[in-house]
């Protein structure tokens, strides 16, 4: 590692001051559309931070995503160029442009070590959560993803769930998509540990403890995490009967070493 990532590189938060939005930013990717429009739902409660999306809760870039889709997010990193340009974190089509420039903040940037995220959640079937690390994006091919769990609640059945973690390359021409869902016996409704260990040689994934996965693949640049929860209402054939919620008691991040 011959360059020093931009914010500091270990977290123990268990949100007992509340929500610190001088480490996390509380919006979805604001820099497609602006704070104020990317806000996410969320409350500080005597078990951690609660995320949610209630019937008012609006659309994410309504004008631009392909497909309804509604987010609360916190994301330990985040920045933009300048109004007008295309310079920003995770653009989902081309021809983007910065709709509200975002001054750089870094919360947490981590480069290898290892991510600890402790939470439960409340879906139904056209919802998810995720917990992810990404590239920071300060050059266009570090972008890659390291995603320590993602759950549709589709995939919710009888005790078991759809467990997705694994490698997203998006426009990094060193990684290439090495990610699945494979069926794990889990409640996402408890509290779990989800957990990666990111070192120059690779990623090993696991849920409380147990290894699920390995990679040899591995970023080599900072990366900031986001946890969100996502609601997809084109996919609702009713109307919703829950409030999709993900919990997160507990975030440590511990640098190698």
């Amino acid at each position: 590692m011959t360059e020093q990532p931009p914010g500091p590189t270990s977290l123990d938060e268990r949100f007992a001051a509340g929500l610190d939005e001088q480490t996390w930013t509380p919006a979805y990717m604001p820099a497609w559309s602006s704070r104020a429009a990317a806000a996410a739902t969320w409350s500080v409660q005597a078990d951690g931070l609660h995320l949610s999306l209630p019937p008012e809760h609006p659309r994410w870039c309504p004008d631009l995503h392909p497909g309804a889709l509604r987010v609360s997010a916190v994301q330990s990193g985040n920045w933009s160029g300048p109004l007008g340009s295309t310079r920003g974190q995770q653009p989902f089509a081309d021809g983007l442009v910065v709709t509200e420039e975002q001054p750089a903040q870094w919360g947490c940037t981590p480069w290898y070590g290892r991510v600890e995220v402790e939470c439960r959640a409340v879906l139904d079937p056209a919802s998810m959560f995720s917990a992810w690390m990404v590239g920071l994006e300060d050059r266009p091919e570090r972008c890659g993803e390291i995603c320590l769990v993602e759950v549709f609640g589709d995939t919710v059945a009888g005790g078991s769930v759809g467990l997705g973690s694994g490698l997203h390359p998006f426009r990094d021409p060193a990684l290439h998509e090495e990610f699945s869902a494979e069926p794990t016996a889990l409640d996402v409704a408890g509290w779990h540990r989800y957990a990666v260990t990111w070192t120059p040689d690779g990623v090993t994934f696991s849920v409380d403890g147990r290894t699920h996965r390995t990679s040899a693949q591995s970023p080599a640049y900072p990366m900031e995490l986001v946890l969100a929860v996502f609601d997809f209402p084109d996919r609702r054939t009713a109307p919703a009967t829950l409030v999709t919620e993900l919990d997160v008691r507990q975030v440590q991040v511990r640098p190698p070493g």
